[in-house]
This record gives structure tokens, sequence and C-alpha cells, in this order.
């Protein structure tokens, strides 16, 4: 009789917070995406709850609050990424195959669980398949969810692309700007490469590309990332580095565009080295540069209240020697997640403190990345799209 008066008790207090959902969205929101997946089958109330926006919003919130690091340590046909907590950590290790006949692949860019992927399309040549050097296939991808969105193809370019990628101002919504040299046929006798320079912009709200005309500026193509340009958002506006002029491995000022699609350039200090880095610092657009003859790191900060005015945060000496080369470095909040060479580091901006992190030697890196990251039930095309691919996950 008691036990099972304490069930009945039980089941009338669980009904409760199922009434309110509010308490029940609160407790399951903290729970990870493959769980929250599974819960979505226990019966349509739940089902209907967790595929709610109030829901997903909800659970992004938790995630951003909690975020971790998502590492790519080898670019390769076959994705493998490692999720590294904040402590160093591997918290979880995915690998993720899209589809056959692939050639190699890398991210440029996390926000909200979504990463943007590229990699060369093949095509044929002389009787072989060969990579199309000067195109780039893009897909937006939910690692969790298992799904990924090929984005349409380009404007024919006669030079390799560059990409970037904005997000917002709403959940879910994104613009990818892509930079190609035109194709069309110049009377001149010895066309200009600037008057070819263009912007194209694709938008998730329409999902098709527009193209926005001729820029002044292109993102400079890093050594360190061999399929496009290391760029970074923060506060609504993509950042990229543009070459110098005598030496195109060496930024010489950093171009810009808004969700609004408007340019503008900006001067960086005189502080600037072939291992230089934007990086999204506490919700500040900061400049990472190091000196491998002197083994220095200075990091710089972009005041722009009034004017943009770089502000020296700190300088501090490196705990590895000029033979390591700075691969990738990304922030999360006053942290600096570093790859080297042969090594992986967390320095703590504020506390100038360094920490090696041990991971496994099966860290080994061909062109590393590493961002932070928040598991989420986005969708990657911003609403249900035919065009979105569900991928088979194969954990290890």
């Amino acid at each position: 009789m008691d036990e099972t008066g304490g069930e009945c008790v039980y089941r009338d207090k669980w009904y409760e917070v199922e009434c309110a959902e509010n308490v029940l969205v609160n407790i399951l929101s903290r729970l990870p995406i493959k769980s929250i997946l599974v819960c979505k089958s226990i019966c349509k109330h739940w089902h209907r709850l967790l595929s709610s926006r109030a829901f997903i919003d909800e659970q992004l919130l938790w995630s951003q609050q909690n975020s971790i690091y998502i590492v790519y340590p080898f670019m390769d046909v076959l994705m493998e990424l490692f999720f590294v907590d904040i402590n160093g950590d591997i918290v979880k290790r995915l690998s993720f195959p899209y589809c056959e006949n692939f050639s190699p692949i890398t991210i440029i860019c996390s926000f909200d669980g979504l990463l943007c992927c590229i990699n060369y399309p093949w095509k044929a040549n002389s009787g072989r398949v060969v990579d199309d050097e000067i195109d780039l296939e893009i897909r937006i991808c939910n690692p969790v969810t298992k799904k990924a969105l090929l984005i349409p193809k380009g404007s024919p370019s006669n030079e390799k692309p560059s990409i970037g990628v904005a997000f917002g101002p709403k959940i879910n919504e994104y613009k990818i700007f892509r930079f190609f040299s035109s194709k069309r046929i110049s009377l001149a006798k010895h066309p200009s490469r600037v008057n070819r320079r263009q912007c194209e912009v694709y938008s998730s709200s329409t999902g098709s590309w527009s193209v926005i005309g001729r820029v002044p500026y292109r993102p400079m193509h890093s050594s360190h990332s061999p399929l496009g340009s290391n760029h970074v958002f923060v506060n609504g506006n993509i950042y990229w580095f543009i070459a110098l002029d005598e030496d195109p491995l060496i930024p010489g000022s950093i171009l810009t565009v808004d969700t609004e699609e408007t340019f503008g350039t900006i001067n960086l200090p005189g502080d600037v080295t072939e291992h230089s880095y934007l990086v999204n610092l506490k919700g500040c657009l900061s400049l990472v540069s190091v000196h491998d003859e002197d083994e220095i790191m200075n990091i710089w900060i972009l005041d722009d209240k009034n004017e943009p005015k770089w502000e020296l945060k700190s300088r501090d000496i490196v705990p590895f020697s000029n033979d390591e080369c700075v691969e990738f470095v990304v922030a999360r909040e006053n942290d600096l997640f570093v790859i080297t060479s042969s090594q992986y580091y967390i320095y703590n901006s504020d506390h100038r403190f360094w920490r090696e992190l041990y991971l496994p030697r099966m860290f080994e890196t061909n062109f590393p990345v590493a961002f932070t990251y928040a598991e989420s039930l986005l969708s990657c095309g911003g609403r249900i799209d035919p065009r979105i691919e569900y991928i088979s996950e194969r954990s290890i």
C-alpha cells in the first residue's frame, strides 16, 4: 500500500512538472543534444516541446554559457573532430564522414553549434580527377544532429575564392561572403585584376547568391589555411587581413564588412608578423602577433568607442622555442587556445598564465584549426530545407 501510494505521489509530482513547461524546458535544455534527441521519441508532448523554438533558444543559451573547444587537428577527407573542455580534457571524439569522393575538407568558422566547412570540388583534367583549386564547395554543418547543407555553387572565378561568414541578426540567420575574380572578358590589352575583384553573398533567408559587385580589396590567403582566408566574426562584423603589397604573407591592414554588406578597412598597429591572428577576445576584435625570433606574443585590442584605436593588452614570453611554428589561435572569453607545430596550449590573457595541454599522440597535425563551440539544435539552412543531407556518424 505504501509503495503504491508513493508511486502515485511520484507520478503526480512528475505530472505537475510536465504541466509546468518552463520548468521542464529548464531541466531538459541542460542535457547533451544526443540525449535530447532520444527524449523527443518518448511521447508526443515531449516531441512537440523539444521541437519548439522556445526550447531550441533555451538550450542554445545554456550551451553558450558552457561553451568548449572543437579541435580539428588533421585536415583530411574524413573529418575527425575532438571536443575539448576548458580544462583541456577531451570529452568527446567524433568521426564525421560527409560523403564519398571528397577532397580534404577544413573548417573555417563555428557559431551557435554550426560549422562552415569548405573543400575543393573535383574535376576531370586530361583523363584524371583532380582538385579544382579555383572553386570551393561550402557546407553548413551541425555535427551533433548529423546534418549538413551544401550551399549552391557560386559565380565562376579565375582565382581561388575567399570566404567569410556573418551570423545574425536573428538566431539561425547567416550570410556567406565569397570573394572571386570575375571571368568576364575584357577588351583591354592588359586587364587589371583589381577591376575583376568581386564579392557575392549567400543569404540563409533567401537560399541564393546575389552579386554585390566590385570590391577594392580581397582577403589575403594565409599560409596556415590552404583553402581560404582566416577570418573572425565579432559584434556583427567580419574581419579579414589584407596582405601587404610588398609581402603577400604579411598582413598590412584589415578588411571589414557588416551584415548590411557595408565594407571598410582598419589600420593595424606596427606590430604584425606572418604569425598573426584576428580573434574575438571577450567580445572585442583583437590581434595576436607572435614574434618567433624574440619568442614574444603581443595581444592588441581594438577600442572603437569613438574611432578605431589599438591598445596593447599584454606582451608575454611564449613557453615554446622559435623552432615551433604557431599554426592557429582562437579565443574563448579571456583565454587563447594556441596550436603550435607540436603542442597545444591555453593562455589566460588576464593572469598571463600559460598551460600546456597533454593531449594524446593521435593529435598529429596537418593545417590544424580550433574554434569555440556550443552544441545546438539549430538547422543548417535556417529553415526546413530539402537539400539538407543526413550524415552517418561513426563514434569512436
